[in-house]
């Protein structure tokens, strides 16, 4: 397996990014990944069934995530310059974490894109096979979040090729949502932000994609 950050110079177990080194953050943590998952979820149902104040919700929870963020990042950057007593495994962890953490917060944005659609009414506006097709990708964008949060929560590594054959599905139903844009079932400007919610649920499965390998250790170019 190549390393992100080259040969280890000590034999460690694999442990969770999140491991019980990093007690203190560890809830935190947790809860982020609970936050994008909820909201993921939500900005799909708030969408395809016309909740507007459930997608204003998620659209101001959004902070939430921001600010909870920033608490880890800053807490992880003091620990690694001030606590000598850390390992190199522990510190592995904590820069592998704040590595991480970019992703966590772009798919939180990416989620509430979506819910600032679902304010707007797009939903009551889309053909009915671009409804299936964003449920579907809904369902799907949920599934490969828990994925990626079994990978870095628990150390889950064996799910790390379920997640790229999940982002393979939503890259499929992004092409298919694409095509039906061109149908002419819809006027220009609602296939122009369908075009938009599209890329937000691909994006959403590349950033998954990419979690799963900075915990393996791997590049995580897009």
């Amino acid at each position: 397996m190549n390393r992100l950050f080259g040969p280890r110079s000590e034999p460690e177990e694999e442990l969770p990014l999140v491991a019980t080194a990093d007690e203190e953050l560890r809830p935190h943590v947790v809860q982020i990944f609970a936050l994008v998952g909820e909201a993921i979820a939500g900005a799909t149902h708030a969408l395809l069934s016309g909740d507007r104040e459930l997608a204003k919700t998620i659209v101001d929870k959004d902070i939430v995530i921001d600010d909870l963020v920033n608490a880890i990042v800053d807490t992880a950057e003091m620990r690694l310059l001030e606590d000598n007593a850390l390992t190199i495994a522990d510190r592995r962890r904590l820069l592998t974490l704040l590595r991480i953490l970019p992703e966590v917060e772009r798919s939180g944005d990416l989620a509430e894109h979506i819910a600032r659609r679902a304010a707007r009414g797009l939903g009551s506006e889309m053909s009915p096979r671009s409804r299936g097709l964003v449920e579907r990708m809904g369902e799907v964008a949920s599934t490969i979040w828990r994925e990626a949060t079994d990978v870095i929560i628990d150390g889950k590594l064996e799910a790390t090729g379920a997640i790229e054959d999940i982002d393979d599905e939503l890259d499929d139903l992004h092409v298919s949502l694409t095509a039906e844009l061109t149908s002419g079932s819809m006027t220009l400007p609602v296939a122009v932000e369908l075009a938009l919610l599209a890329r937000f649920y691909e994006r959403f499965g590349d950033h998954c994609v990419n979690l799963a390998r900075r915990q393996v250790g791997r590049n995580g170019a897009d």
